[in-house]
């Protein structure tokens, strides 16, 4: 069964957030999936504390994650060229599979609660992108049903794409997140948001919520 464990926000440490150290899924050598990962994320800031305590946004990468260069297969078997097809808008990337009892379809929901919050024009311009941790299972036809699922009434269509073993592995080291374990099953927690500078200044996990995602979607499209 998938599960994660997360710091308290304002006890995060900047290696865990850097190198994506947030995984859902039972067990896995997270150490060895950030030092495969090559990236040096030096720090990260927790969201503003407004009045009263309550914290809103996502969580600052002040050493951004740049926009990764992949073609992997989208639900209608077509080649899907990542950074070229995701370019005119902001774009939210996520690794998962569609099995998962718990993460992925919390976050798919919290990203289809957040489109419907922003303006719709905003909703419109931005690409939800979900790669499969377990291409084994997850066909382009089993990642259209499932993503239908979440943005039925929504201005923009979710994005699933799926590919052989390695190309799913590479794409995971080209965003900067641990290759996934366990058959797919334990994977990166981070929700990244891309911005049209091609840079991830604010990342999301399970901790945050579909407001969070909405104010920093905003921001973005602003």
């Amino acid at each position: 069964m998938s599960s994660a464990s997360r710091p308290t926000r304002t006890g995060l440490t900047a290696l865990a957030l850097s190198t994506g150290l947030l995984l859902a899924g039972c067990g896995g050598d997270a150490d060895a999936g950030a030092e495969a990962a090559g990236h040096d994320h030096e720090s990260a800031e927790a969201p503003a504390t407004l009045e009263g305590g309550v914290q809103e946004g996502g969580m600052q990468l002040v050493d951004p994650y740049q926009k990764p260069d992949f073609t992997l297969t989208d639900t209608s078997g077509a080649p899907f060229d990542f950074a070229e097809q995701t370019a005119d808008g902001p774009t939210l990337l996520f690794f998962g599979f569609t099995h998962c009892p718990d993460i992925c379809p919390t976050t798919m929901a919290d990203v289809m609660l957040a489109l419907g919050e922003v303006d719709p024009a905003v909703a419109e311009k931005t690409s939800v992108v979900f790669v499969t941790t377990d291409p084994a299972r997850d066909t382009p036809e089993v990642l259209g049903e499932y993503l239908d699922r979440f943005d039925a009434g929504l201005p923009t269509q979710f994005i699933g794409l799926t590919g052989d073993q390695e190309q799913i592995d590479q794409a995971q080291l080209a965003a900067g997140v641990p290759q996934a374990q366990n058959g797919g099953e334990s994977h990166s927690a981070l929700l990244l948001l891309y911005g049209t500078d091609g840079e991830a200044d604010v990342a999301f996990d399970s901790a945050n919520t579909a407001r969070d995602i909405a104010i920093e979607l905003a921001a973005v499209a602003g």
